[in-house]
């Protein structure tokens, strides 16, 4: 457990030792969330978080379309 006091600039310091085990870097950036009696600091994701539908058919197929019957046989050669 780690204790922290925070600065006149309201600002905590990570130490080295947390840091690294966290995983996180000098820059890098933080998110803080108020869970009421606590704060979680997680990394910001570099991309907003995304659906299936936001994002479907953003890569274009440039081949001929494959038929239903093309598709199974893919699948079952890979079973």
């Amino acid at each position: 457990m780690w204790q922290y006091k925070v600065t006149n600039e309201g600002k905590v310091i990570i130490p080295e030792e947390l840091l690294k085990a966290s995983g996180w870097e000098i820059g890098q950036e933080l998110i803080a969330i108020n869970m009421g009696d606590r704060i979680l600091i997680k990394p910001k994701k570099p991309f907003a978080e995304t659906t299936l539908k936001d994002v479907a058919g953003c890569l274009k197929y440039q081949g001929t379309p494959k038929s239903l019957e093309d598709m199974n046989d893919a699948i079952m050669q890979n079973m």
